[in-house]
């Protein structure tokens, strides 16, 4: 008899400082439920989460089994969930349960690091409600984002918690195809071990890539202990500017048949982070740096370079419309860059309403009430227009939708700034491709993005042309600068001297 497994999701990133996130921001990013969720994830390009993606094709390789949809939301990174919304999601995802009840097993795509305005743990309130469902012996496994701050209850709800392995993000569909197999496994009989172990470490985000530093040979050394007895090992870096008790790196091991093994695995993984924790700090450019560069590159005596506003990050709930390096750059006569994108929906629309070729006094964040969102003028011209749906080519957004709202090209000077209606980080090129920029000919490009840019850009910029500008933003990689209200204490590096073992 085919198997019966319900499939939904809820991907939130919370930042602790920055507004609610509301119903209609989910609604921008994509809601789906029941049949809808199944009709989105056959397009060619969907927008529902890429795991959920990966998960129906590994099982669709498999034996046979019946896809049961409930419902999938998805609100990118922002504040709490406004609390009435993300009831309703545990309100229709219950029900959607029970309407299909029995089911033979439950996987979630999860995000890991969402808090709402009131709970402040709903990835573990989601997975206690389902689990108070199905019971105790039907699977319940979900992935997540190794941005994740994972708390106690999500580790105890579910069977197996499967963690991202790369930052960029460009494994989210493999690790839903791991998860399926783990379903598959459990389905035949198999009852993982886990041990979790947190520890008290808050890792700046510009030191959670993958592809090289201390997180990649935390990586490294966890799936170095893959073996016939350990099956999955995953790390969650956290969310540093989640703000909540969750906060925290955390270490995850299942093993096969022995908590023995799985206990002995952790412990050592954690071990090992905790003893490479100075190599997390993080060092940064001044913006008067960054502007001699970005002058320079536009002479054309250095070679281009893409110049990363890692504190004014979308996709860590910035709001992707500060001005500090646009001003900085326009004041100083830069020339050939491009800077995006910006989101500044009332600039948008007015490009749109004077149409491409008219020049304008732009006005940015004239609606915005964050202190970091400050205002700026300067005399524009509409170079380009569009309605900001495109499909992504590279990195994180590869051969996914990605929607921007109504979309334009201006240009100041020697600036041209890409402004959108939706509140989107710059991790991938036809972003600005679609608007006629080529990339290639580019002398100075400015990303609102922490690090997904960099598999999405690597073809035109490789590591050694990144900077990473200090200037302030809701995201700030400078922790001492962030007013934190809720992270346990101590907690390092806000507390030097704490100490941990195993």
């Amino acid at each position: 008899m085919a198997a019966r497994i319900a499939i939904g999701g809820f991907m939130l990133e919370s930042n602790g400082h920055a507004p609610v996130a509301t119903r209609d921001q989910f609604e921008s990013y994509g809601i789906f439920e029941g049949q809808a969720l199944l009709d989105e994830l056959a397009k060619q390009a969907p927008r529902a989460p890429a795991c959920l993606s990966g998960f129906n094709a590994a099982m669709d390789a498999g034996r046979p089994w019946t896809a049961l949809p409930l419902y999938s939301s998805s609100g990118g990174a922002s504040g709490p969930a406004d609390q009435e919304y993300f009831d309703e999601v545990v309100a229709r995802m219950t029900a959607g349960l029970r309407a299909v009840m029995p089911v033979d097993g439950v996987y979630l795509s999860l995000h890991g690091a969402a808090t709402a305005t009131v709970d402040v743990d709903p990835d573990g309130t989601l997975l206690e409600r389902l689990r108070a469902i199905i019971g105790p012996d039907i699977p319940l496994i979900a992935t997540f984002d190794l941005h994740a701050n994972i708390s106690m209850k999500m580790a105890r709800m579910a069977d197996m918690l499967i963690g991202y392995r790369t930052n960029p993000h460009v494994d989210m569909a493999e690790r839903g195809a791991e998860a399926a197999f783990a379903m598959q496994a459990m389905l035949g009989g198999a009852k993982p071990r886990c041990c979790f172990v947190k520890l008290p470490m808050i890792p700046p985000a510009t030191s959670q890539n993958t592809a090289f530093g201390p997180f990649r040979d935390a990586i490294a050394y966890g799936q170095a202990k893959l073996d016939h007895e350990i099956l999955n090992v995953s790390i969650a870096s956290g969310f540093t500017s989640g703000d909540t008790p969750k906060n925290g790196l955390a270490v995850l091991v299942y093993a096969r048949h022995s908590q023995q093994a799985a206990d002995a695995a952790a412990k050592d993984i954690a071990s090992f982070i905790w003893n490479s924790r100075e190599r997390w700090q993080v060092t940064l450019n001044s913006l008067d740096d960054a502007v001699a560069m970005a002058r320079a590159a536009g002479e054309g005596t250095r070679a281009p370079l893409l110049f990363a506003d890692v504190a004014d990050n979308p996709g860590g709930g910035g709001r992707g419309n500060t001005m500090y390096i646009l001003r900085a750059f326009v004041e100083a006569g830069v020339q050939g860059c491009v800077v995006g994108i910006i989101f500044d929906p009332a600039l948008a629309a007015e490009a749109h309403s004077l149409g491409k070729g008219a020049t304008f006094r732009a006005r940015f964040n004239r609606d915005e009430t964050q202190e970091f969102s400050e205002k700026f003028e300067a005399d524009a011209v509409v170079e380009n227009l569009s309605d900001g749906t495109l499909v992504g080519r590279r990195g994180i957004a590869a051969g996914r939708t990605v929607t921007l709202g109504p979309t334009a090209l201006l240009r100041i000077g020697g600036v041209q700034v890409a402004v959108v209606s939706q509140r989107r980080q710059l991790a991938e090129p036809r972003m600005v491709e679609h608007l006629g920029i080529d990339l290639a000919k580019v002398r100075s490009l400015v990303v609102k993005s922490r690090g997904h840019f960099r598999a999405g850009f690597d073809e035109f910029f490789d590591n050694d042309r990144i900077i990473e500008v200090d200037v302030p933003g809701l995201t700030t990689v400078v922790l001492s600068r962030v007013p934190w209200r809720n992270v346990p204490r101590p907690i390092w590096p806000l507390d030097p001297d704490t100490s941990w073992a195993a």
